[in-house]
């Protein structure tokens, strides 16, 4: 098959991944590389692909990209699907952690992490979608984490990026499930990426009021960098059998961690919901019946 400009279409899956140099970027795109596809593997600074693309001339193809730049995104997608034909998969992975308590944290600082988080990933998913609906074939995969349904103290700004991430793609997913398109919600706990170690993550100011609170969390964090329990090997991995499944989950918990805290909160939700279950059913009109759940 040709695009419409001539050219060959290539052969396995073509991947567009985000925030490609480190972390789980980087080890999803040698994971993709070793299953036989090609990545157009997107970065700030492409370079740091440099090696890995001389590894592999013809299938992994570096992409300079800033994600908050959000005319970029169809230039990018444009440019992919002009030189391969189509993007099989788009990964939005590029990301970064920030700490502090809600109150410490500016405008500007949780505003530009939306835009990371949440403007940029659905920009490049709006961009990607005509193309897919074309050929009525293709993923998005949405890197959260844990914290996309569940908040602590510390990490308000972070969770509510993921948060709004993942209510749209909940809404995504039955929108464009009839055009043959998977949607797949990678929610990971404490993995070995370099998330917690060096510039990745950023701090608030600090008000000594919060110590108590955030404090633990805004030492505790970077110092768990390089001793998390989570292998990204094994979290590429899982992923790639995810997409590969016949029926692929909405939501991919990752690591132990994770899951515990996730069930451990939904089942906190549904006690408080019963206990005041009551007071709940209370506010209908009087005479009308129940909802079906």
């Amino acid at each position: 098959m040709t695009t419409q400009h001539g050219l060959s279409e290539t052969a396995g899956r073509v991947w567009l991944i985000t925030g490609a140099s480190s972390g789980f970027g980087r080890t999803l795109t040698e994971a993709a590389l070793a299953a036989g596809d090609t990545v157009v593997a997107a970065a700030r600074r492409p370079g740091t692909l440099d090696s890995l693309a001389a590894e592999h001339p013809d299938r992994l193809v570096p992409l300079a990209m800033d994600v908050t730049d959000i005319a970029r995104a169809e230039e990018v997608v444009t440019e992919v699907v002009d030189r391969f034909g189509r993007i099989d998969v788009l990964v939005n992975n590029a990301g970064r952690g920030l700490l502090g308590a809600v109150e410490e944290t500016t405008d500007r600082e949780l505003r530009e992490l939306m835009e990371l988080h949440f403007f940029g990933p659905a920009a490049l998913t709006r961009a990607a979608l005509p193309h897919m609906r074309a050929r009525k074939s293709g993923a998005i995969v949405q890197m959260s984490s844990m914290g996309g349904r569940l908040a602590f103290a510390g990490v308000g700004a972070y969770c509510a990026t993921k948060f709004a991430l993942e209510g749209l793609t909940e809404a995504l997913a039955t929108e464009v499930a009839g055009f043959g398109i998977k949607t797949l919600i990678v929610e990971p706990g404490s993995f070995r990426t370099g998330f917690a170690g060096g510039d990745a993550l950023s701090h608030t100011a600090v008000l000594p009021a919060y110590e108590q609170s955030v404090g633990p969390v805004r030492q505790g964090m970077p110092a768990s960098d390089g001793h998390q329990p989570g292998d990204p090997v094994k979290a590429a991995a899982a992923i790639l059998t995810a997409l590969d499944a016949e029926n692929t989950p909405l939501r991919l918990v990752l690591g132990n961690d994770a899951l515990d805290f996730i069930t451990a909160h939904a089942d906190a939700a549904r006690a408080e919901a019963r206990t005041w279950e009551a007071v709940s059913r209370a506010t209908d009109f009087d005479g009308l019946a129940p909802a079906a759940p």
